[in-house]
């Protein structure tokens, strides 16, 4: 399979390379069916979809690792995690880093929030020091078997600090070893383009989130103001919470889902997506005489 490195060094300078945010199995396998590049395993989406919780800090390594394992093994291509703060300290990093890629992740987002971190589209976030951040991305880059497993920092400073505070803290992050920079939640497509020119030298990696605090932005402009990578985390999900919503209603106050206006997917279709007929051509080969 093509690492996500050589994909990026492969890219056409104007084209992002566009990653689905993928949180459960379903999910996963119909994103693999379509012949993404690359995946995004929400930390959001699995967050809620494995633990029924929001994302504030409340997964631990261990709730997140095997579903990192789960998603690599289907993927059929490099699949990017989300990683939170590395779940503590410098050791914690260096385990998270170390489980992530024997895993099969292609690459671990870690993020400079405090913790119990938040969604990065939330208020009230607040940042650990620039020189402690540092130390962890030195420990994520340190700790990693092979170069090709990425190291991606986030910085959500923006916020709270502004946009200046952010591109300095990117650029510290990429001293100590970050082969990517995600600055979260820019406010306005001023922004992007600022983030790119002073960090035009970076792989940037953007974050759109439907409702979110960045504005969404083409594929063809995330390219031409300097990004390479951009993550669409909650779209599936959304999608697919609409659709639960619509079909549910529908049979609690009609008593059936006939007439849902909620697109619903074949049984077969689905059996299909879950490799059903493997089973079965395994059930021929293997039948008694």
């Amino acid at each position: 399979m093509t690492t996500l490195r050589e994909l990026l060094n492969a890219r056409p300078k104007d084209r992002v390379i566009a990653a689905p945010g993928v949180y459960d199995m379903v999910s996963l396998r119909m994103a693999a069916a379509m012949g993404f590049e690359a995946l995004y395993m929400t930390g959001y989406g699995a967050v809620a979809s494995h633990l029924g919780l929001p994302d504030a800090g409340l997964a631990s390594y261990a709730d997140m690792v095997g579903r990192v394992e789960a998603m690599a093994r289907m993927a059929g291509a490099p699949l990017i995690a989300d990683g939170d703060t590395g779940y503590g300290g410098l050791l914690n990093v260096r385990h998270a880093v170390r489980g992530y890629e024997r895993a099969g992740a292609a690459a671990i987002q870690l993020e400079d929030q405090q913790f119990p971190k938040k969604c990065g589209h939330t208020p009230e976030r607040r940042v650990i020091p620039t020189e402690e951040m540092v130390r962890k991305i030195a420990v994520a880059a340190e700790a990693r078997t092979s170069p090709d497993f990425l190291i991606i920092a986030r910085t959500d400073a923006r916020t709270s600090k502004g946009l200046p505070e952010a591109i300095r803290r990117a650029r510290a992050y990429a001293e100590a070893g970050a082969d990517m920079l995600f600055i979260e939640s820019p406010e306005t497509e001023d922004e992007l383009v600022t983030i790119g020119r002073e960090l035009s030298d970076k792989l940037l990696m953007a974050n759109m989130v439907e409702g979110g605090r960045t504005p969404m932005l083409s594929n063809a402009r995330l390219a031409e103001i300097g990004f390479v990578l951009a993550i669409h985390p909650i779209a599936g999900l959304l999608s697919a919470a609409a659709a639960l919503e619509t079909v549910y209603r529908q049979i609690r106050d009609t008593g059936s889902s006939i007439g849902s206006r909620a697109p619903i997917y074949s049984f077969a279709e689905m059996n299909r997506l879950m490799g059903l007929e493997e089973v079965l051509r395994f059930d021929r080969a293997h039948a008694e005489p």
